[in-house]
């Protein structure tokens, strides 16, 4: 009896547990998890997305560079769609009767109900004429947006473009949808999250056939759209459009950068493109076409392109020498037209002899640097050739060569310098000296820069020592402000007082005496003192690239300059006189001998010539 009794106890505490279980599930259901309303919600409410306007990007100066301009998207509900001209619709709108056969039968296999996309940006033009006849075409409508608009067409490669996300970048960040827009380069790129502002949306109020009834709540779940950061660029918009008409049908780049901040002040890539190819719905083929184009217009040579130095490093070697100890300002050597070691010779153009330090920089000696650069590496004071090398890597280092400078610019390349073991695995660990590697003495062998460092290299020698990371934004209006990073000076290895003898020979390679050797006199600026190099760097292919770099004034420095121009022999042939029209366009406003332009402007550079 009494076992009866336990087994009803038992068996009635477990038909209370359970009807417990089953109040709290629904209590969960019904007052704390509100899915199903959310559900239910969705069946009668349509979200409609409401794009910002990205935010507008302007030069130093304040000219306008990229603005917005209302563009429309074809929206379609397959459900809603009755019979209508079909060849009205295709000439409001300029397709034809097989993109909209196509259409409607890929928004039904998406939703019969939802819309979706039918046609995306169509003009303000196109949807005004549209607007007066969308009643005759139901089950379609349209929501607005905007696209890319440019006041010139300069500075695509600074700019960059806007593209459709793809899968992997909806994967990585849920703010993006389908159908949504991001940068894909430039200051597009980099600055995206200020440029693109938050979405908003509208929430209406539909009937079972997903038809408009009005808004919902009283518009009280609607959330306004947030308009992008405007942006204020370091370029300066004259000198932009000025240098890319100097490259105008010549292969390379000129990149200026303010010494005293680090501010790109001219960063062309030549040859480019008009940016308005990559905006609207003519987009796809005009990349396609520009991504095929064998002078590849896409490619950013500023920040990509990796370049021999030539006899501008040797700038660098002379630096590293003074602070090695290895030459002196004083120390003389002597040329005879090549520089012969061995079974070596490295040549050399006929000049007065001997040079001291500042007198080869003006004529740009190559024996006096194989002689300076086999010193630095010979040094007795290190055990081996091998510690030698790396104490030379650490000093390009500091001056940020073989490195990323770490601009806000995301596609920037770090350039080359070699490191040992490539030549142990081609010599041996013990079968390589500094006459093996000697080409470097004069820029040449496996080093390679990006014409962005070699601006940021002669930033180095106006400032005597010290940079700032170069960037391409000055300011970012609202809550935003620029990385710390383009604040903060980065000092090289090398002692500010040796920079002096360098400058010094820098200004005579512009300003010397005639007759005196000086290889850059093409590049004097009335009443501007202007320090520079010219370098030629050998090219297996055809002629050899025509190299400049140069910083003016000589005190206070406003500008530092790289012209690197491919095929174009001499530095001082076009290198150097594109650099001082950049440089006195600057600083002057105005240039001063016509001629000089008209010779800059009118070049005709031979690049299917081969070497033999």
């Amino acid at each position: 009896m009494d076992s009866f009794a336990n087994r009803r106890h038992i068996i009635r505490f477990i038909v209370i547990l359970i009807g417990f279980v089953y109040v709290i599930r629904l209590f969960f259901l019904q007052v704390i998890d509100n899915s199903y309303k959310l559900t239910a919600s969705n069946n009668v409410l349509r979200y409609v997305t409401q794009f910002p306007a990205r935010g507008l990007i302007y030069d130093r100066n304040g000219e306008l560079l990229v603005y917005n301009e209302a563009a429309y998207d074809l929206m379609v509900i397959p459900r809603q769609v009755k019979a209508f001209d079909t060849t009205e619709f295709c000439q409001i709108l300029d397709i034809d009767k097989e993109y909209v056969r196509n259409g409607i039968k890929g928004a039904r296999k998406y939703s019969v109900y939802n819309s979706s996309i039918f046609l995306k940006q169509i003009s303000s033009k196109t949807y005004a004429k549209l607007q007066e006849k969308l009643f005759k075409f139901s089950g379609f409508f349209v929501q607005p947006r905007t696209i890319r608009k440019y006041t010139s067409e300069n500075a695509a490669h600074v700019l960059g473009y806007v593209g459709e996300v793809n899968d992997k970048i909806i994967s990585k960040d849920n703010y993006y949808k389908s159908g949504d827009y991001i940068g894909i380069s430039g200051i597009e790129k980099y600055y995206e999250k200020q440029l693109r502002g938050e979405k908003g949306v509208n929430v209406f109020l539909v009937d079972v056939h997903n038809r408009i009834k009005g808004s919902y709540a009283n518009k009280k779940l609607d959330k306004e759209a947030l308009v992008g950061s405007n942006i204020i660029s370091t370029i300066d918009a004259d000198l932009q459009s000025y240098g890319e008409k100097l490259m105008k049908n010549k292969i390379g780049s000129i990149v200026a950068i303010e010494p005293s901040t680090g501010e790109i002040l001219t960063l062309v890539s030549s040859p480019s493109y008009n940016p308005e190819l990559l905006v609207g719905r003519k987009r796809s083929p005009n990349y396609l076409s520009l991504k095929i184009d064998t002078l590849k217009p896409l490619f950013n040579r500023a920040l990509m392109a990796q370049y021999p130095p030539g006899s501008t490093f040797k700038i660098i070697n002379a630096l590293i020498g003074l602070q090695e100890g290895v030459v002196l300002p004083r120390t003389k050597y002597s040329c005879g037209g090549a520089y012969f070691a061995r079974n070596l010779r490295v040549g050399c153009h006929y000049h007065r002899s001997p040079l001291n330090l500042k007198e080869s920089i003006q004529i740009s000696c190559n024996t006096y640097y194989c002689n300076v650069f086999r010193n630095i590496l010979d040094n007795k004071k290190y055990p081996s050739i091998r510690e030698a090398f790396d104490k030379w890597s650490d000093y390009l280092f500091s001056f940020n060569l073989g490195r990323r400078l770490g601009s806000d610019f995301n596609n920037e390349l770090k350039g080359l310098v070699p490191d040992k073991k490539i030549y142990d695995r081609i010599h041996g660990k013990n079968g390589w000296g500094s006459l093996t590697i000697v080409s470097m003495a004069i820029g040449q062998g496996e080093l390679g820069v990006t014409p962005l460092q070699m601006a940021n290299m002669t930033s180095i020698i106006a400032n005597k020592g010290y940079y700032y990371t170069p960037h391409i934004v000055k300011e970012i209006e609202g809550d935003y402000s620029l990385d710390d990073r383009f604040n903060e000076k980065h000092y090289t290895k090398i002692d500010s007082s040796y920079f002096n003898e360098v400058i010094e020979g820098m200004d005579l390679a512009v300003n010397g005496a005639p007759g005196t050797g000086s290889t850059a006199r093409l590049a004097q600026v009335p009443n501007v003192t202007v320090c520079g190099k010219t370098g030629t760097a050998q090219n297996p292919h055809g002629e050899d690239h025509s190299i400049f770099i140069a910083f003016a004034p000589k005190n206070n420095p406003k500008i530092a300059i790289a012209v690197y121009i491919e095929n174009g022999g001499f530095g001082g042939t076009w290198a150097a006189p594109t650099a001082k029209l950049m440089i006195e366009k600057y600083l002057n406003k105005e240039i001063s001998i016509q001629w000089w332009e008209d010779y800059i402007l009118n070049a005709e550079i031979n690049y299917n010539a081969k070497k033999n």
